[in-house]
């Protein structure tokens, strides 16, 4: 069974069909399935998760089985199966950037946001997770900011003190 925090229906907006739309027309008709990674993308957009009832609905919207979602959706890291923070915060945890201080910035954000990884602040801003790599190896620590993927190399304390007050001015 497939473990998510909440099974509460979803409805899709008109804007997010139209992008489902342009997007299917990129695949031959018979292959429509190839579309699944970029339509979870936009649910995750939305909703800053993809619930059990989004990957119902893009089963549907696809015509295959929802068995055929829940597999892709929980193979990859990328796609978050819980309700996440407006900025969800991922931190390479491989090798690399813990030679250089990863895990001291994931210690940090533990202490300055007020919750344990995986867990969302009390305001909705915030989420955090050690992630595996994030290709920039020499550029570590590495952070991105999920869903949009903005990248944030070379992170100090200091930075990553600088990043949450400027995301919390921005919202």
């Amino acid at each position: 069974m497939l473990k998510v925090e909440e099974q509460t229906p979803v409805a899709f907006s008109s804007e997010l069909l139209v992008k489902f739309d342009e997007i299917i027309t990129r695949y031959p008709s018979d292959k429509s399935k190839s579309a699944l990674l970029p339509l979870l993308h936009l649910v995750q957009a939305e909703f800053l998760w993809v619930p059990t009832s989004a990957m119902d609905k893009v089963a549907e919207y696809l015509n295959i089985q929802p068995i055929e979602v829940y597999e892709v959706a929980t193979f990859y890291s990328m796609y978050f199966l819980k309700p996440q923070g407006k900025y969800a915060l991922e931190v390479c945890r491989t090798g690399p950037c813990c030679l250089v201080g990863a895990e001291k910035i994931l210690d940090h954000l533990e202490d300055k946001l007020g919750i344990k990884e995986g867990e969302v602040t009390a305001d909705g801003l915030f989420s955090f997770r050690g992630v595996e790599c994030l290709a920039a190896c020499g550029f570590g620590p590495v952070l991105q900011i999920s869903p949009e993927y903005t990248f944030y190399e070379n992170l100090t304390i200091e930075s990553v003190d600088k990043l949450i007050e400027d995301l919390k001015n921005k919202s």
